[in-house]
């Protein structure tokens, strides 16, 4: 019986480890965690039953009654925690969609949305959205787009100075895995678009965050701290997977 538990536990330790994975891109350290969506679900979480914002992965985990492959910080957001751009949670809107620019990283037009439909994801510039609306069950709007229809931002700079910690997210073509990555140390916009662009092939891609980069990964113990989120998306095993 001791050894059958003990297998059974490093099997589960090794799924959860399966779903995401250390890459070495031009010698920066990124975590890309992937979501199957013919297994997974992908969903976006702000409030708690008591109405506050979640803040944090330890409140998701306790909430929301499914076990959790994967989580990570969404998107920027106000210092209520509301988000800045587009909001959708399971199928209703929380927030409009912002295509005017502005200042810091969300208004470096073009920016996007990452959306959640049935049976697939994509992530759509901003005002190519807002121009034909997808019915999404979950969205998030944040900026700037990282790759766009396989072009790097505009205006990212191969060997710019500004390195900060970031997060993204990007959907293959078809629309049925979703990569999620994470920088381990200080990058630049530069690498994070090619990552996605030359490393995980993505065609678009769309920076979440670079003050907040969070990950949590509870079967490898992995719980990233720091300042209360916004957001959270949450990748769980899809109830009959």
């Amino acid at each position: 019986m001791i050894r059958v538990l003990a297998a059974l536990i490093c099997a589960l330790w090794a799924w959860a480890a399966a779903a995401c994975e250390t890459v070495e891109h031009r010698e920066r350290v990124f975590t890309v965690c992937t979501a199957d969506l013919a297994r997974h679900d992908v969903s976006l979480h702000l409030w708690g039953a008591d109405g506050a914002p979640l803040g944090n992965f330890q409140r998701l985990d306790a909430e929301l009654g499914a076990s959790i492959t994967f989580a990570m910080n969404a998107g920027m957001y106000h210092q209520d925690r509301r988000p800045v751009g587009l909001y959708i949670e399971d199928g209703a809107q929380h927030a409009p969609i912002v295509t005017r620019a502005g200042p810091g990283n969300f208004g470096l037009l073009p920016n996007g949305v990452f959306c959640v439909t049935q049976g697939r994801a994509d992530v759509i510039e901003a005002r190519a959205f807002a121009a034909a609306p997808r019915p999404c069950r979950h969205a998030t709007q944040s900026g700037p787009m990282l790759v766009i229809d396989g072009a790097l931002h505009p205006r990212f700079i191969a060997d710019s100075p500004y390195l900060k910690r970031r997060n993204g997210v990007g959907a293959n073509p078809d629309g049925r895995r979703v990569h999620f990555a994470i920088s381990e140390e200080a990058v630049s916009f530069h690498e994070m678009g090619t990552l996605f662009r030359d490393v995980l092939g993505v065609r678009d891609a769309l920076f979440l965050d670079g003050s907040v980069s969070r990950l949590y990964v509870p079967g490898v113990g992995r719980a990233d701290g720091g300042r209360r989120m916004g957001p959270i998306l949450a990748i769980t095993e899809k109830a009959d997977g």
